[in-house]
C-alpha cells in the first residue's frame, strides 16, 4: 500500500478535507493534525488536535529571550513535547493493532521541526510507517534549511507516493 504524504501550503485544510470524506464512507481512520492558535489576530502557537477530538498544545509563542537551553524552540515558539506525546503516541501505538483485514488509515499530521524534538515520536513513526495494514496520510514540509533526517528518510521511500500542495 503507497503512503501518501503532502507538502507545500495549506496541508492541514487538505488533511481535514481528506479525513471528513474518508470517515463519512466508513473508513477506519484515526491520527491527528495541528491547528494554529490564535489571540487578537495574531498567531500565537500550534494545537495538536486528535482525530477523536482531544486537543492539546504543541507551541507557544515565548518572549522570553533568555529561555533555558533545554527548551525545544523553533524560532519564536516552545514547543511542549510533553503535552504533544501525551495526545499523540498513543495513536500512533495503537494504530497497527487489530486484524490485518481491517485496513486502517493513520493520519500525521505533520512530521516537521516541532514534531521531530520528540525522539518517541520518531521510533513511533517509523514503527507505523514499516507496520502491515497502515495507510499514512501525512505532511511533511517543503526542504529548505538542513534536511530533516526522518523527513528525508520518508520522502525516499519506495512505499510512499509524495504530492506537492500549492
Amino acid at each position: 500500500f503507497s503512503l501518501f504524504l503532502f507538502l507545500g501550503v495549506g496541508k492541514t485544510t487538505l488533511i481535514q478535507k481528506a479525513t471528513q470524506a474518508l470517515k463519512s464512507t466508513g473508513v477506519p481512520i484515526d491520527g491527528f493534525y495541528t491547528e494554529e492558535v490564535r489571540e487578537g489576530g495574531r498567531r500565537t502557537g500550534f494545537d495538536v488536535v486528535t482525530l477523536s477530538g482531544k486537543r492539546g498544545p504543541l507551541s507557544r509563542v515565548s518572549s522570553d529571550s533568555s529561555a533555558s537551553r533545554r527548551e525545544c524552540r523553533v524560532g519564536q515558539y516552545v514547543v511542549d513535547v510533553a503535552s504533544f506525546e501525551q495526545l499523540v503516541l498513543p495513536l500512533l501505538r495503537n494504530v497497527n493493532l487489530g486484524s490485518d483485514a481491517e485496513r486502517k488509515i493513520c493520519v500525521i499530521d505533520e512530521i516537521g521541526k516541532m514534531e521531530l524534538f520528540s525522539q518517541l515520536f520518531i521510533q513511533a513513526v517509523r514503527q507505523t510507517l514499516t507496520g502491515s495494514g497502515t495507510v499514512i496520510l501525512g505532511t511533511i514540509p517543503i526542504p529548505k534549511g538542513k534536511p530533516l533526517d526522518l523527513v528525508e528518510e520518508i520522502r525516499s521511500r519506495k512505499d510512499v507516493k509524495v504530492f506537492s500542495v500549492s
